[in-house]
């Protein structure tokens, strides 16, 4: 029987961080021993938000697919490639933006929260509003059985299925209607005590060194009612014990109970967390070593991915010219592999 179809993909918008490290990375390397997977770096989805800056484009990509074949991104087991490689997504979004009424677009909820999220860019711009539109051709182009997300993406999976159900009412079923596989992971704060992300400078990345780390742990927020060691702490607001929650679950409890009874002062809970990351990135800094010295290979992985990748988009847009401009024929683009 054959494994039903999983898509997903991250932005190239700076280094990828321990957020994405728990809140995606760790389940697609999960998945990919259950699901025939295809990961993809979105590069055109980064230039939403960063069409203004692009000097760093080709460096980003390259880091954050050091990032994901380091942490265990295996391309053996799945199909790993760049957006930008495959042509056949911009022809599809812009298909689709011929069929998907305005008002669809802006009852998304993250549009508006990302136009206060993200500061410094204009973001009045079809690029942005659109960006569900290019999502769904990103979907449904390899007919996704399921999306992986959480729980703020679900109106972009729902988005989806209505541009699926849409076209197929329209013309003929091209497309399945791809279900949502939702990821539960706890929300890793950053730095400040805010959610980490990288539009708020303030997280710790993936590829930091131990010293770097050691340095960050250092500022980061703890229970602001705790002025002086003697004073007892509140591990329940504190964004230091959130990371041993998620890092370091054996030490936890002993830690909870240490801040609560004041046994243990910030400062030396923060050195042990420092430890603790340093330890646990330990074998993914190790294979980033290796695949740094080998840029070429990188490349190819990359271009080998985008191989697999379009032989199946070609099929895809054959049936999708042959549905709605009458042009070509019949196909199956689930039949490729």
């Amino acid at each position: 029987m054959a494994k039903k179809r999983v898509l997903s993909g991250i932005q190239p918008t700076g280094l990828l961080h321990l957020g994405n490290l728990i809140g995606a990375i760790e389940n697609w390397v999960k998945l990919q021993d259950q699901y025939e997977c295809f990961f993809f770096i979105a590069d055109w989805h980064a230039l939403t938000s960063t069409y203004d800056d692009t000097s760093k484009s080709k460096e980003d990509v390259k880091q954050v697919c050091i990032d994901l074949l380091s942490c265990g991104i295996d391309p053996k087991k799945c199909v790993l490639f760049k957006q930008s490689d495959i042509k056949e997504h911009a022809e599809l979004h812009l298909l689709f933006s011929m069929i998907t009424p305005l008002p669809w677009l802006e009852r998304v909820p993250t549009y508006k929260s990302k136009i206060d999220e993200i500061k410094g860019h204009d973001l009045g711009t079809y690029g942005f509003l659109g960006y569900p539109i290019l999502q769904a051709a990103d979907i449904l182009m390899y007919k996704a059985d399921f999306v992986p997300v959480g729980q703020d993406q679900l109106p972009h999976i729902e988005l989806t299925r209505e541009i699926a159900r849409r076209f197929n009412s329209l013309y003929v079923d091209v497309f399945p209607e791809p279900k949502e596989l939702l990821t539960k992971f706890p929300v890793l704060p950053g730095l400040d005590g805010r959610k980490m992300s990288k539009s708020s400078n303030n997280t710790i990345a993936i590829s930091d060194s131990p010293e770097v780390i050691a340095k960050k742990v250092l500022t980061m927020i703890t229970d602001p009612a705790r002025v002086k060691k003697t004073d007892k702490g509140h591990p329940g607001v504190c964004s230091v014990y959130k990371f041993y929650q998620v890092f370091g679950k054996d030490k936890a409890v002993v830690v909870a109970s240490e801040c609560r009874a004041a046994e243990c002062g910030c400062v030396a809970c923060k050195k042990e967390l420092a430890e603790v990351l340093i330890n646990y990135l330990k074998p993914i800094h190790a294979k980033r070593k290796e695949l740094e010295k080998d840029p070429g290979k990188i490349e190819q992985i990359l271009n080998e991915g985008a191989d697999k990748a379009e032989k199946i988009a070609k099929i895809t847009m054959r049936e999708v010219r042959g549905a709605m401009i009458q042009e070509g024929g019949s196909y199956d683009s689930r039949s490729c592999v």
